[in-house]
């Protein structure tokens, strides 16, 4: 497979795939959408804590990548070998579920997709599912292999805000990125990255999954992308993903993502 994402149809036809590994990257997370399943998972599907376990407890920015060593661990813990291949999904259809891809590419593991669509899509087309349970996994062999080049940090972009080689992305709400809306963190301003553009991450999507190539490729030509390395942005490095995502489908660039985002940017910018 050369896609990053794959269909719901796609996964039900190999869930016997010894070597799949079904990632739940699920958030706990309060909407207005009554239809969001916080008690199912996918037949077989594995918890992915992306707050807890794999984010770095010891920043106070939310989010943060592990170090390779704790990466590695954490993968280690749920049964993941070198061999997996990884299909990750979450039950907003496609919300944290980028994050996780993206964090398993820069820790350099190339077979991990992303379901398009996810458990709504799953519950949707009646596949299997069963109810959460927490578990156990015999220990994996997986290794990690940090991508360096896949991750900046605030004095790259410091240094780099007038680099006409690079784009940096915002996938923040238009509002936010204009200073119109505030901000959903407590005491943190609005606004952005100087020389930086906004595509809001709802922008590529539709009814929980991506929109097609030939949409996303016209909301990409609104910038001027050829040749240039793509840095994405937003309020803490997971939607970012989803717009870095989005792009893979479409553009040949070379990305990465600032992992401090919006938050470490306006409390060290002042």
């Amino acid at each position: 497979m050369t896609e990053p994402i794959v269909s719901s149809q796609w996964l039900l036809e190999n869930l016997n795939n010894p070597d799949i590994i079904i990632l739940d990257a699920s958030q706990k997370k309060i909407t207005s959408d009554n239809e969001i399943k916080n008690d199912l998972k996918i037949d077989g599907a594995r918890y992915f804590d992306l707050k807890n376990n794999f984010s770095d407890s010891g920043c106070d920015l939310p989010n943060t990548l592990l170090n390779k060593a704790q990466f590695e661990l954490e993968s280690q813990k749920l049964g993941i070998n070198a061999s997996s291949v990884i299909v990750v999904y979450d039950n907003l259809g496609i919300y944290s579920s980028p994050r996780v891809w993206w964090m398993f590419k820069t820790m350099g593991h190339q077979n991990v997709f992303v379901l398009n669509g996810g458990l709504p899509n799953w519950i949707e087309n009646d596949y299997p599912t069963e109810e959460i349970k927490a578990q156990q996994y015999e220990s994996g062999n997986f290794k990690a292999h940090l991508n360096s080049e896949s991750i900046k940090d605030f004095n790259f972009i410091k240094a780099n805000l007038n680099n006409s080689n690079q784009i940096i992305i915002d996938a923040r709400s238009s509002g936010r990125f204009n200073g119109t809306a505030p901000e959903p963190r407590k005491g943190l301003k609005s606004g952005s990255i100087p020389n930086s553009v906004n595509i809001p991450f709802g922008d590529v999507l539709k009814n929980g999954k991506f929109k097609s190539k030939e949409e996303l490729e016209a909301i990409f030509s609104e910038i001027n992308t050829e040749d240039k390395e793509l840095i994405y942005s937003c309020g803490s490095g997971l939607t970012a993903c989803i717009i870095l995502l989005a792009g893979k489908l479409v553009l040949p660039n070379s990305t990465s993502v600032y992992d401090g985002s919006w938050t470490e940017w306006a409390q060290i910018e002042k």
